[in-house]
């Protein structure tokens, strides 16, 4: 059954306050590419890129 107006809505509002977004851009490809990857890691590609981004900024951090 599809969501309701009001918890349309009530997402929205939830994302809005809790989540900044971040657009990235990627050759045509390699999306297709980014998400196999993270199918194989049990993630999705935003888990996945938020491991990446986590990973990284700890290591250059040292």
């Amino acid at each position: 059954m599809p969501a309701s107006k009001a918890q349309q809505k009530a997402v929205s509002k939830y994302m809005k306050e809790n989540y900044d977004e971040i657009k990235v851009r990627v050759k045509k490809g390699r999306k297709d590419e980014i998400k196999t990857h993270a199918e194989k890691m049990g993630e999705s590609v935003n888990e996945f890129i938020g491991r990446a981004i986590e990973e990284t900024m700890e290591r250059d951090g040292e």
